[in-house]
């Protein structure tokens, strides 16, 4: 399911499971908070996940983040 989602996506997911809010999202990389939210909604999407635990638990589990918080 990995392969399914865009680079962007992944590196939003990331940014997410890393406590970011939107609006940290979309200022850390220089989008609107819209395009932000429209990138979370199609990656969750995408994963049939429902809400933002969901979407952790998936990003931990392929392992583009440390679960203890250190970079992966």
């Amino acid at each position: 399911m990995l392969d399914q989602l865009t680079p962007r996506e992944r590196e939003i997911a990331v940014l997410i499971t890393r406590s970011h809010s939107s609006k940290e999202v979309a200022g850390q990389l220089q989008i609107s908070i819209k395009t932000a939210e429209n990138h979370r909604a199609n990656l969750m999407r995408k994963l049939g996940v429902r809400d933002v635990a969901g979407l952790v638990r998936f990003v931990i589990r392929q392992g583009l983040v440390d679960p203890t918080g250190d970079a992966a």
